[in-house]
Protein backbone atom coordinates (compact mmCIF):
# COMPACT_ATOMS: atom_id res chain seq x y z
CA UNK A 1 0.00 0.00 0.00
CA UNK A 2 2.57 2.69 0.72
CA UNK A 3 4.41 1.41 -2.50
CA UNK A 4 1.59 3.55 -4.30
CA UNK A 5 2.28 6.59 -1.92
CA UNK A 6 5.92 6.19 -2.88
CA UNK A 7 4.79 6.62 -6.65
CA UNK A 8 2.38 9.38 -6.13
CA UNK A 9 4.91 11.52 -4.63
CA UNK A 10 7.86 10.72 -7.03
CA UNK A 11 5.61 11.85 -9.60
CA UNK A 12 5.38 14.84 -7.44
CA UNK A 13 9.18 15.77 -6.71
CA UNK A 14 9.00 15.09 -10.82
CA UNK A 15 6.50 18.24 -11.21
CA UNK A 16 8.03 20.00 -8.71
CA UNK A 17 11.12 20.34 -10.55
CA UNK A 18 10.53 21.19 -13.48
CA UNK A 19 8.21 24.02 -11.89
CA UNK A 20 11.62 24.52 -10.50
CA UNK A 21 13.56 24.97 -13.70
CA UNK A 22 10.63 26.48 -15.57
CA UNK A 23 10.94 29.38 -12.98
CA UNK A 24 14.77 29.44 -12.66
CA UNK A 25 15.69 29.33 -16.19
CA UNK A 26 12.88 30.39 -18.09
CA UNK A 27 12.95 34.06 -19.02
CA UNK A 28 9.41 33.81 -20.99
CA UNK A 29 6.42 35.35 -18.78
CA UNK A 30 4.11 32.46 -20.12
CA UNK A 31 6.94 29.88 -19.35
CA UNK A 32 7.22 30.98 -15.96
CA UNK A 33 3.51 30.65 -15.22
CA UNK A 34 3.83 27.31 -16.50
CA UNK A 35 6.16 26.66 -14.01
CA UNK A 36 4.14 28.11 -11.28
CA UNK A 37 1.39 25.47 -12.40
CA UNK A 38 3.37 22.84 -12.25
CA UNK A 39 4.67 23.53 -8.81
CA UNK A 40 0.81 23.89 -7.39
CA UNK A 41 -0.22 20.81 -9.45
CA UNK A 42 2.97 19.16 -7.48
CA UNK A 43 1.51 20.02 -4.33
CA UNK A 44 -2.01 19.16 -5.16
CA UNK A 45 -0.98 15.82 -5.87
CA UNK A 46 0.55 15.36 -2.74
CA UNK A 47 -2.27 16.92 -1.04
CA UNK A 48 -4.61 13.99 -2.89
CA UNK A 49 -2.24 11.23 -2.19
CA UNK A 50 -1.74 11.94 1.19
CA UNK A 51 -6.02 12.11 1.45
CA UNK A 52 -5.92 8.47 -0.16
CA UNK A 53 -3.80 6.73 2.33
CA UNK A 54 -4.74 8.70 5.28
CA UNK A 55 -8.34 8.18 6.50
CA UNK A 56 -10.47 11.29 7.85
CA UNK A 57 -7.96 14.13 5.89
CA UNK A 58 -9.53 16.78 4.56
CA UNK A 59 -6.36 16.55 1.46
CA UNK A 60 -8.95 16.50 -1.32
CA UNK A 61 -10.79 19.28 0.01
CA UNK A 62 -7.95 21.33 0.54
CA UNK A 63 -6.48 20.98 -3.09
CA UNK A 64 -9.81 21.54 -4.46
CA UNK A 65 -9.53 25.07 -2.96
CA UNK A 66 -6.09 25.24 -4.21
CA UNK A 67 -6.88 24.37 -8.08
CA UNK A 68 -9.96 27.47 -7.63
CA UNK A 69 -7.14 30.00 -6.26
CA UNK A 70 -4.36 28.45 -9.07
CA UNK A 71 -7.36 29.48 -11.48
CA UNK A 72 -7.52 32.96 -10.06
CA UNK A 73 -3.59 33.43 -10.03
CA UNK A 74 -3.35 32.55 -13.93
CA UNK A 75 -6.42 34.72 -14.76
CA UNK A 76 -4.16 37.85 -13.08
CA UNK A 77 -1.33 36.56 -14.28
CA UNK A 78 -2.23 36.50 -17.83
CA UNK A 79 -4.13 39.77 -17.66
CA UNK A 80 -0.44 41.25 -16.35
CA UNK A 81 0.78 38.97 -19.08
CA UNK A 82 -1.06 40.75 -22.43
CA UNK A 83 -0.56 44.55 -19.86
CA UNK A 84 2.83 44.20 -20.36
CA UNK A 85 2.75 42.70 -24.10
CA UNK A 86 0.88 45.70 -25.22
CA UNK A 87 3.30 48.18 -23.66
CA UNK A 88 6.53 46.59 -24.81
CA UNK A 89 5.20 44.40 -27.47
CA UNK A 90 7.69 41.32 -25.58
CA UNK A 91 6.89 39.18 -22.74
CA UNK A 92 10.80 38.42 -21.87
CA UNK A 93 11.27 39.20 -18.17
CA UNK A 94 14.52 40.99 -18.52
CA UNK A 95 12.78 43.91 -20.73
CA UNK A 96 10.41 44.48 -17.64
CA UNK A 97 13.43 46.06 -15.95
CA UNK A 98 11.77 50.14 -16.33
CA UNK A 99 8.86 48.62 -14.25
CA UNK A 100 11.45 48.95 -10.86
CA UNK A 101 10.47 52.32 -9.00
Amino acid sequence: MTNGLIDFVLVSVALLAIGIYGMAVKRNAIRMLFGVEMIINSANLNLVAFARFIPNSQGQTLALFSIAIAAAEVAVGLALVIVAYRMYKNIDIEDFRSLKG
